[in-house]
This record gives C-alpha cells, sequence and structure tokens, in this order.
C-alpha cells in the first residue's frame, strides 16, 4: 500500500492460455526428466546381463532400449523386476516427451495468432516468448522498461558502498522463469549472434567477467522486448 504505483493483474484471454499450457508442459518435461534419470540409475545397479545391453548407449539410445525389453520366464525375480521398472520408466519418459510437444504445438498456436513478432528475434523461441508473454500481459501494465527489468531480476543492484559505484551484483528477485527466458535468449546471441559476440570480446577486455557481461546481455534484451511490446500492436 505504500507504493507510489499500485500492481496492475495481468489479463486472461490469451495470456492466460499460455500460462497453463506452459504450466502442463513444465510439469510433463520435469516428469520425463525424472524418469529418465530414475532409468540411468537402474541400469548402473541392474545385473550384469541387463546392464550389458546399456553398455557403451547414450541417454536417449538407453531409453529406446529400455522401452523395447522383454521379459522372459527364465530370469529370477530380480532381473524381471528391473526390467520390467526399466521398460516402465522409460516408456513414461517417452509419453512425456510427446506430451510436452503437443502442448508446445498449442503454444506456437497461439502466439503466432497473437504476437507473432516475438517471434522473429534473435534467440526467442516458442517457450522463451510465452514466457515472456506471461509476465508482460498487456501494454500499460508494466509502466517502464526499468521496471520490467526489475520484474526480470536483471536490473543492476549496485555493490559498492562508498559514493561512487564502478560495480554490480545479480539481482536474486523477481520473476525467475522470465529472468531464466532472457538468460536463455542471452546464451544464444552469445553463441550464433557475431554482434553479441563480438560485445562479449570487447567488454571482456575492459575487465569485465563473464556473469556481469551477460547480466548486461539481459538488461539490453529486457529492453528490447519490452519496447517491442509495448509499440507494435498485436496482430489479428
Amino acid at each position: 500500500m505504500a507504493r507510489p504505483r499500485l500492481g496492475t493483474p495481468r489479463a486472461g484471454g490469451d495470456r492466460q492460455a499460455l500460462s497453463v499450457l506452459l504450466a502442463a508442459r513444465r510439469s510433463a518435461i520435469n516428469a520425463s526428466t525424472e524418469a529418465q534419470q530414475q532409468v540411468f540409475s537402474m541400469v548402473i545397479a541392474a545385473p550384469e546381463p541387463i546392464r550389458a545391453r546399456f553398455r557403451g548407449q547414450k541417454l536417449a539410445a538407453m531409453l529406446n532400449t529400455a522401452a523395447s525389453l522383454r521379459v522372459h520366464s527364465s530370469w529370477d525375480v530380480e532381473t524381471t523386476s528391473t526390467v520390467v521398472a526399466l521398460r516402465t520408466l522409460a516408456r513414461r519418459a517417452h509419453a512425456m516427451l510427446r506430451e510436452a510437444r503437443e502442448l508446445q504445438k498449442a503454444i506456437v498456436a497461439i502466439i503466432r495468432k497473437w504476437r507473432p513478432d516475438l517471434l522473429e528475434e534473435f534467440g526467442v523461441g516458442p517457450i522463451v516468448a510465452a514466457t515472456v508473454l506471461c509476465a508482460w500481459s498487456h501494454p500499460g501494465r508494466i509502466h517502464s522498461e526499468a521496471a520490467f527489468a526489475m520484474l526480470a531480476g536483471v536490473a543492476p543492484i549496485p555493490a559498492n558502498s562508498g559514493q561512487v559505484t564502478t560495480r554490480y551484483r545479480l539481482n536474486r528477485y523477481g520473476d525467475r522463469q522470465l529472468n531464466n527466458a532472457l538468460h536463455t535468449v542471452v546464451q544464444s546471441r552469445i553463441q550464433y549472434q557475431p554482434a553479441t559476440r563480438d560485445y562479449v570480446a570487447r567488454r571482456t577486455a575492459e575487465g569485465k567477467t563473464s556473469r556481469e557481461i551477460k547480466r548486461c546481455l539481459a538488461r539490453y534484451v529486457a529492453r528490447d522486448l519490452y519496447r517491442l511490446l509495448e509499440s507494435s500492436p498485436p496482430r489479428a
């Protein structure tokens, strides 16, 4: 109540639709990841005849092998139970990945109808775009680009104790999903965009650390996305 500006509720409609789809997809991804980790752990402790079938395989190949395992009547109870568990977990991981892909298709359809211009930005994929739209919601809700950067947790926080501030620390507050989305864009641009790589080289020569450079880049990305969302009208 002491704030000079009161918060504006987020909108429903397309934004809420993206929010629930993102939540469902995140749950499916987490379930698949957990099942994959369990498969990997069980293979390590499996009886030698079963472990030998997975030797030298990467995780994706291990999942395919585990999903196609069959039980033989000559096996003991330990081997049979291990095979049943591996097959169940591998098929669960595959099912959750298929579910996540279906949910992502629904997310892409909404974004292309609402704000397809976001997908044209370098490093912005459908999940990043959906996360940004869920946080931004609608024009005018976030009153400035600085407020959007603070919401994303990429606004610089002074780290000096004197009168002259030359160092900043990372912001651990704000919407962490939005923060992760912006850093995903930063990582993509550092790896694939020549202009960003030149910027990193220049700032490194100035003595900046990798974390400081990424914080600056995330702040720039937040500024660009906010200006795009506030200035460009949504397409019908």
